[in-house]
């Protein structure tokens, strides 16, 4: 049973990232857009239940639950640690795995030289610092110069990931991988 070591607020303030003891998810992000989306997880299905929750997003050792305006943490905060307290952990305590964050890809990059460059630079530097406010992205794919991502988890509705983040996420690229990226969230 994971354990909860803390309970971080975000940049966004209808996410709240819950840092745990055990890992609830190893190497690649599970995103739960919606309770549909939840169906066959335990523990984000049980996150559902509580209400008002728009969003779960796990990572190795911290899940992100974002919710509606109608509630506030306060009231929201122990409801959610119970589901989280009784859901199982993955990997029997092992560490995640070497490297840090990963991104979570549609693509298949063994190809094609720029997004394995891509990856790289999001995986090195861009996911580290998404992760500890409690997101992450997805790497939707590319069309020549144009760069598609989706936000996930406390990200994915934050105000600030459509102009900082989304600004510092193509500055980076540009200078690493090549000049004339333009970065797109979808």
């Amino acid at each position: 049973m994971p354990k909860i070591a803390e309970i971080e607020y975000t940049p966004n303030p209808n996410a709240v990232k819950f840092v745990l003891k055990e890992a609830v998810a190893l190497g690649f992000p599970k995103s739960f857009p919606n309770a549909e989306t939840a169906e066959h997880d335990e523990l984000a299905k049980g996150l559902f239940a509580v209400g008002n929750v728009t969003s779960v997003f796990m990572q190795d050792k911290f899940l992100t639950v974002t919710k509606t305006d109608d509630k506030g943490w306060p009231e929201m905060l122990p409801l959610l640690a119970a589901p989280i307290r009784a859901a199982a952990g993955v990997g029997g305590g092992q560490a995640p795995a070497a490297g840090g964050p990963r991104v979570f890809s549609k693509v298949d990059d063994e190809n094609d030289p720029m997004l394995k460059d891509i990856r790289m630079v999001l995986e090195s530097a861009i996911l580290p610092a998404l992760a500890a406010d409690g997101g992450g992205l997805e790497l939707i794919g590319r069309h020549e110069k144009q760069v598609m991502i989706r936000y996930m988890g406390a990200c994915g509705s934050c105000p600030a990931s459509l102009t900082g983040t989304l600004v510092a996420i193509e500055g980076m690229l540009q200078k690493e991988v090549d000049p004339e990226i333009v970065v797109i969230s979808v």
